[in-house]
This record gives structure tokens, C-alpha cells and sequence, in this order.
């Protein structure tokens, strides 16, 4: 059975892309190692449940390069310093906003329901509440149009 959209987009694919990235960004979090090096560390993965590759690349590489622009974008939807938001939660925030403010191919919905369901398969309990407050009020700033024809 085939998955993809006729956009050509495999969204299974796309949502393991996420997860993967996800993974990613939260270890080079942890060990400060660069986004060359975890996507070499993740790339074996790739056989084992193949992902879009391109995508996990792209989110990798796209919050790396413009994390302290994310950061700073996300601030005023934050209740406390970025860096004192639990390591998961922060890792998808930072993947969300990197997708909301650099990916206008994906939709905000999709954007967000993505980052609540890989919050709540691998964050605190209720992360995913804080994720989906956040990105709520962030997708109203960033994305207004779009957000305002879905109402």
C-alpha cells in the first residue's frame, strides 16, 4: 500500500524523521557534540526503520544552525529561560519552532500535533500540555495567516 501523499510526502516516514531528529537533537543537548556527528550517529538507524532522511537532516541541521534565533523566537511564550525547560520538551519545542518559522510547506497543525505525540511518547507526564500551550501561541504569532483561516 502506498503511504505518500500525492505531494509525494510519506508522512510515516516523515513522523520517524521526527522522532529521529528528535533524538538527535536531545543527545547533542546533552553531550554538546555537533550536528554532523549525531546524524552520523543516527544514519545506521536507517536500515533498521527507514525514515525520510532528507527531512531528519534538514530538522537536524536547520535547529542547530538556528538555535539561538529559535531560542530567542521562543522566549516570550516560555514561562521560564529555555535552558531551565526539561530536555525533551525542549528539544521538540526546538524542532516545532524550527518547522513553524523555516518549513511554511508544512502545516502549523501537523507541526503541532507531530511535536504532542512525540512529547507524549518521550517526555515528562504532562509535557506534552506545556508543548501544546507554547506552540498554540506561537503558531497564532508566526504563522497568523494561516492559523486565522483555520479558525
Amino acid at each position: 500500500m502506498n503511504r505518500r501523499r500525492p505531494d509525494g510526502v510519506d508522512p510515516v516516514a516523515r513522523s520517524r524523521a521526527r522522532r529521529r531528529a528528535l533524538q538527535a537533537v536531545y543527545a547533542w543537548q546533552m553531550s554538546g557534540t555537533g550536528a554532523r556527528e549525531v546524524i552520523a550517529q543516527f544514519a545506521h538507524e536507517q536500515a533498521k526503520e527507514p525514515a525520510d532522511l532528507a527531512y531528519f537532516e534538514d530538522l537536524v541541521r536547520g535547529v542547530d544552525e538556528h538555535r539561538k534565533d529559535l531560542d530567542a523566537a521562543l522566549a516570550p511564550f516560555l514561562d521560564r529561560d529555555i535552558e531551565q525547560v526539561d530536555a525533551i520538551e525542549r528539544a521538540v519545542l526546538r524542532l516545532a519552532a524550527y518547522e513553524l518559522r523555516h518549513r511554511p510547506d508544512v502545516p502549523y497543525r501537523v507541526v503541532i500535533n507531530e511535536a504532542i505525540e512525540i512529547a507524549k511518547r518521550f517526555g515528562a507526564e504532562h509535557g506534552h500540555t506545556y508543548v501544546n500551550g507554547v506552540l498554540d501561541h506561537a503558531a497564532a504569532d508566526w504563522r497568523s495567516v494561516e492559523v486565522g483561516a483555520g479558525r
